[in-house]
């Protein structure tokens, strides 16, 4: 399982053997090109290896923590193989997911479109009696179906709830009406509109308090403001900055166990690779704040 590569020096930060091994790491990346439900601009099943490619060339020292991560280990599973059919697909997640935890490590995975998600949480499900689940997105993803499909990037936060697990959204300023009247009867979801967050903090102790115990992560890189992350196939204006999600994740690492997070909906533009970086900083961020917190 934790011999494919991806490409040469394929490992996450571009660590070495020592550090990266099956066996000593704390964390797994699986990378998922996947992006078959993508309703505007494909791209996304680019954004693992364009993520990986940039974490080579950051620093690996964390000034704000005062700890390299990656002393912790991280292995990086090549690619996942999928599927056009969104059932086999999200299987297939939740398989290998379920292995990494059954291993003890945290699962990172790196999409792909955001319906990957699914299968990771449904893995976590089996694993964790009670866990709730920290959405950073611009749209809802709460459609019942779109476009036919039920397993659709539109729809995984409907699917998630319906496993009766506690969601927390953060940078949502993009929905469908139904989802409007979804939210309106949902009482398992709290809703952080990106226009009335943007003034202060002081929402962010709110948020926090209804996170607790475990806590899995998902990162929409379309809830940052075009001006960060333009490589999205569906950028939305008046999103969130690096700093005010920084706070939230430290505030919320702080309190809660995260057990995996990842981050979806890269799509790489040749020649611009600023969001490649930022999305590779933020998970390696994240594993610092998780190893922080134990």
């Amino acid at each position: 399982m934790g011999n494919d590569s991806i490409f040469v020096n394929s490992n996450f930060g571009g660590i070495p053997p020592e550090i990266s091994d099956w066996e000593k790491s704390r964390f797994v990346v699986l990378p998922v090109p996947y992006d078959h439900t993508t309703s505007f601009q494909q791209g996304t099943r680019k954004g693992p290896k364009a993520a990986i490619e940039a974490s080579a060339y950051m620093e690996l020292y964390d000034d704000e923590l005062n700890i390299e991560p990656c002393d912790a280990g991280i292995h990086t599973l090549g690619q996942l193989e999928v599927s056009i059919d969104s059932d086999e697909t999200i299987d297939r997640i939740q398989k290998v997911a379920a292995d990494i935890l059954n291993a003890g490590k945290i699962p990172v995975t790196i999409g792909g479109e955001h319906s990957i998600t699914f299968g990771v949480v449904k893995a976590l499900n089996e694993k964790y009696n009670d866990f709730s689940v920290l959405q950073f997105d611009a749209h809802a993803d709460l459609r019942k179906e779109y476009q036919g499909l039920g397993l659709s990037h539109a729809c995984v936060m409907r699917r998630i709830s319906e496993l009766g697990l506690k969601i927390v959204q953060v940078g949502i300023r993009s929905m469908s009406k139904e989802e409007a009247e979804f939210l309106q009867k949902a009482d398992n979801i709290f809703t952080y509109y990106a226009a009335n967050i943007m003034d202060s903090d002081e929402w962010m102790e709110e948020a926090a308090a209804h996170l607790s115990g475990n806590i899995y992560i998902t990162i929409d890189v379309d809830a940052f403001d075009p001006a960060y992350v333009p490589a999205t196939g569906t950028p939305e204006p008046g999103g969130l900055d690096w700093y005010q999600v920084i706070r939230l994740l430290k505030k919320v690492s702080a309190k809660c166990n995260i057990i995996g997070f990842d981050a979806v909906e890269l799509s790489p533009i040749p020649g611009q690779p600023s969001s490649d970086f930022l999305v590779a900083k933020l998970l390696y961020k994240l594993m610092g704040y998780t190893l922080a917190a134990k």
